[in-house]
């Protein structure tokens, strides 16, 4: 019999988060080191010492793998916003302290995994699970914002999707800059926002 049938069902799921851990740790060193295009299914593996039934089991390619490795980063990341809602007492509060933890985390990702300004282009991750997560929490913020009468009533979908679009480019840009200037570029995003939320159309209540 199998070790894995003779584990308990506590086990067994222990062993599985572990195994999955060890996917993820291993793939950010590997696209740190060799860049996400060069990277292949093997060389991960090979950092983990599992077998490739086992790499199978969790991910069915290194896409997957970056996928997992990006919703890790929003799951992490939402706390970190949601803390600033708490603490906002209006709109321009909530963007800034959203905004800049935001590139603050970014910055922080990018150091980790070893990235610079000649790193080739990532993968685009726009859909995972915890990143549409952070969009829902982004967002009921607005909303509740408008609700309370401390921002213009303007349509929240198109305004967390704009403002989120927004933060994306110019944190990816800011990435490429050395070093990253967090205060500028947060400085700039809350500006042009909060600019469009004034020219924007009204919708009734």
């Amino acid at each position: 019999m199998s070790e894995a049938l003779l584990l308990s069902p506590g086990k067994r799921e222990q062993t599985k988060l572990a195994n999955r851990q060890a996917i993820l740790d291993a793939a950010r060193e590997v696209f740190r080191e060799l860049g996400f295009e060069t990277a292949t299914v093997r060389d991960i593996i090979r950092r983990t010492g599992l077998s490739v039934g086992a790499f199978y089991n969790y991910y069915r390619s290194k896409e997957e793998v970056y996928a997992a490795l990006a919703d890790d980063g929003a799951r992490r990341f939402r706390p970190i916003l949601h803390a600033e809602f708490l603490k906002a007492t209006d709109l321009e509060s909530y963007l800034r302290g959203a905004v800049t933890a935001y590139f603050g985390f970014i910055a922080a990702e990018a150091q980790a995994w070893g990235l610079h300004k000649d790193s080739e282009p990532e993968p685009v991750t726009r859909n995972t699970p915890e990143m549409l997560a952070v969009h829902d929490e982004v967002r009921t913020a607005f909303s509740e914002v408008i609700e309370r009468g401390l921002a213009p009533r303007v349509d929240v979908d198109y305004l967390a999707t704009a403002a989120i679009a927004v933060v994306r480019e110019v944190g990816d840009r800011m990435l490429l800059r050395d070093p990253p200037d967090v205060a500028a570029a947060a400085e700039f995003c809350v500006t042009l926002i909060l600019g469009g939320v004034a020219a924007a159309p009204r919708v009734r209540a």
